[in-house]
């Protein structure tokens, strides 16, 4: 069997460095500094629109804010909260299902409830998926789970659910997803199973090898949340455009 440190250096370099537009994507994985889980979320944007943006921190919460609010047009798909927190429950999307996550969640219900809710986003043609994750961290050993919610292949009109929960990954190892498979007209939904991909140093440098993988025309804002194994210390960094 290949080494998994192989096969998520070789998703990292075809997926995200020679990648013109993988899109807004998202990663869960585990360091190699601390015992401490990585939630890495980055924003792309082709139009003037998309790219109006950043990353804000408040309190425990991460969204997204537009620079210039003149510029800003409809909101609906592009300021929302990207990450939220319950107890013992991280959760992380790039749109406002994060929050139908968390109050959902919140009222007893489960991942899948929440997301049950929700389709692909309504941007024709090009269908963005909404992709989700929720790391839990009741359980010593921790949990992952992944979701993509992405327009049917034959009528758009309709929403394809998949739903992954793959094994814990080793430290310095993460799973991840992205809106996208590359750069079109219209842009081509991701495609498959979640990406192995590297989790290697602390939070500044697993922060700093991703920014400097995204496309550098299209590249907005980034964040990595640090979470210890316990789940009793977190922090965020984010680097904007």
């Amino acid at each position: 069997m290949e080494d998994s440190t192989i096969i998520a250096a070789r998703n990292f370099e075809h997926h995200l460095q020679q990648n013109a537009y993988p899109g807004r994507g998202l990663v869960v994985g585990r360091s190699t500094e601390k015992d401490a889980w990585l939630m890495i979320y980055w924003l792309m944007g082709r139009s003037v629109h998309s790219q109006n943006r950043r990353l804000v921190l408040q309190e425990n919460a991460l969204r997204t804010e537009p620079v210039d609010v003149s510029l800003l047009k409809d909101p609906s798909l592009i300021i929302y909260e990207a990450m939220l927190e319950l107890p013992g429950i991280y959760l992380l999307s790039n749109g406002d299902q994060t929050r139908t996550l968390y109050d959902t969640l919140q009222a007893g219900g489960t991942f899948d409830e929440a997301l049950a809710q929700r389709e692909h986003e309504p941007d024709a043609p090009h269908y963005t998926p909404r992709i989700s994750a929720m790391l839990t961290l009741r359980e010593s050993v921790g949990a992952v789970t992944l979701s993509i919610l992405k327009a049917n292949g034959v009528d758009p009109a309709f929403t394809d659910r998949f739903t992954y929960r793959p094994a814990v990954p080793h430290p310095g190892l993460g799973v991840g997803l992205t809106t996208y498979q590359g750069d079109g007209m219209p842009l081509p939904s991701f495609q498959g199973e979640p990406l192995l991909l590297p989790c290697v140093g602390n939070a500044e440098t697993v922060l700093d090898t991703y920014w400097n993988a995204l496309n550098k025309e299209y590249r907005i804002a980034i964040a990595v949340k640090e979470i210890s194994a316990p789940g009793d210390h977190r922090s965020t960094i984010i680097r904007n455009k």
